[in-house]
Formats: structure tokens, C-alpha cells, sequence
């Protein structure tokens, strides 16, 4: 069982990073939400820890309020949803305690970032912002580290340069977060899960990384010496286009 319970990594410090090169959901992602009944245009949706799905459900016509405790990650989101032309409310707070008022929603999102939060507190709070039959989804989208890949090559040069990195080796599956939703009396609990491939440059790839916590827990001279180290291993083992897999795996639950 990988240990999920780390200190939370600033990623204000890579803002830039992760918005250009963190891969958002694909739009499988979101076709699998639609056909399952879980969004509908003229919703009302909190995404905390926002990101990329905030995004991806403006562009379904969702009203979407995205909610973070970064205001360097803040920035970025409304710069990339404002170049896409999509409107999306912007709050700075934290998930355990999102100053938002009870019963306000119809859904409830948290992408990439279950593992960062107080999770029961979380449950909680996110539990209280919901309407009655609301929903709430916990997803991911995962690189897989294959053997011989190179997503695998990457984990074992981020080990080098940070032993205490306690994240590697994931298979993008955390069915054990069930139990967080279960305990705030969420009911009819399911997961669903599909893979698919994610094409990088070398330079997309390098900023994915950049944006990594195992990364971005270094000091910023060993944050450049892991990149040239990444970029030389890129040019000698793995050419453009880098094809890695990955996994979508998510966990949805009702407010009774």
C-alpha cells in the first residue's frame, strides 16, 4: 500500500508547469459522466483542488465555481479557461473548509488531489455543499510506470534525486478512498476505471515532470539538475513522440 499521508506540496511554485503539461482528463473522461447521468447542462458544480475538470465541465455547459487554496494556481485556471472562453467563478479556500453555502450544489469534483486533503474533513464539507441526491466524484488520471517504459525510466530518476519520493509505482487505482465517502454517509458508492494512451514531447514531458511532486519537494537547484538529467535520458533512451498510458479511475457517491 503506497503512503498517500505526506506533507502537502506547494504547486504555486510550478503554476505555469502544470497548467501547460499536466495532461487533463480526456474527453472520454467526461462522455462517460454524461452517459452515466452523472452531469447535465445547467448544473451547478464545486471543484475543489481545481484544475482541468473545471474546464472540461464549463465546456459541457455546467455552472462551475472552482475552488483552491493556491491563488498562483487560481491565476492560471482563469487564464486558460478565460483563453478558451469559458466562464467559471474563481474562490480561494480549502476543502475541509470551502466557505461556501450548505446545499448549494448539484455535484461536487476533486481532480488529482484527493491524497493532498484531510480526507474525513473533506467528505464532510464536500457532504454539506450538496443537495439532497447531489453527487460526488473523486477522480484521477494516471501515467502507468510499465516496465521499460518511460514513465518508468522517470519514477527511477526521481528516486535518485529524491529517496523519500513515497508516491512511485502506483497502478492509478484507490479504491481504499471509498471508505473516506462511506464514512460521511455517502451512499450507493461505485468506481469505474478505463485506460487509454497520452502522446508528450520531449518538452511536454519534462514540464509533466516538473509539476510533480516527487519533483517539486526538491530545492530549486536540484529541481535543474533532475530536468537536465530527464532531458538527457529522454534524447538517448525514449525519441518524440513519448506514448505512455494511462489510467482514469474514479469514485462517485450520492448524499442521501
Amino acid at each position: 500500500m503506497i503512503p498517500w499521508d505526506t506533507p502537502a506540496v506547494d504547486f504555486g511554485r510550478t503554476a505555469t508547469d502544470y497548467a501547460r503539461h499536466r495532461p487533463g482528463f480526456p474527453p472520454a473522461f467526461f462522455d462517460r459522466l454524461e452517459s452515466d447521468g452523472l452531469v447535465a447542462p445547467g448544473q451547478r458544480l464545486l471543484d475543489i483542488g481545481t484544475g482541468t475538470l473545471a474546464r472540461g465541465f464549463a465546456e459541457r455547459g455546467v455552472s462551475v465555481v472552482g475552488l483552491d487554496p493556491s491563488a498562483r494556481m487560481l491565476a492560471e485556471a482563469e487564464a486558460l479557461a478565460r483563453a478558451d472562453g469559458l466562464s467559471v467563478e474563481w474562490v480561494r479556500a480549502s476543502a475541509e473548509e470551502t466557505g461556501v453555502s450548505d446545499q448549494a450544489f448539484d455535484l461536487v469534483s476533486a481532480g488529482q488531489c484527493w491524497h493532498w486533503f484531510d480526507r474525513a474533513r473533506a467528505a464532510v464539507e464536500c457532504r454539506r455543499v450538496l443537495r439532497t441526491a447531489g453527487r460526488i466524484l473523486i477522480a484521477y488520471f494516471s501515467y502507468l510506470p510499465e516496465p521499460g517504459s518511460c514513465s518508468e525510466a522517470t519514477e527511477k530518476l526521481i528516486l535518485r534525486h529524491n529517496p523519500a519520493w513515497s508516491m512511485a509505482g502506483s497502478d492509478g487505482r484507490y479504491p481504499r478512498w471509498s471508505d473516506d465517502l462511506h464514512g460521511a454517509n455517502f451512499v450507493g458508492v461505485e468506481t469505474f476505471e478505463f485506460e487509454l494512451p497520452v502522446t508528450f514531447s520531449h518538452e511536454g514531458w519534462r514540464g509533466r515532470f516538473r509539476a510533480c511532486n516527487g519533483v517539486l519537494a526538491l530545492a530549486p537547484e536540484k529541481m535543474d539538475a533532475f530536468d537536465s538529467e530527464l532531458r538527457r535520458l529522454l534524447e538517448s533512451r525514449f525519441p518524440e513522440p513519448i506514448v505512455a498510458r494511462h489510467r482514469v479511475f474514479a469514485i462517485v457517491g450520492t448524499k442521501p
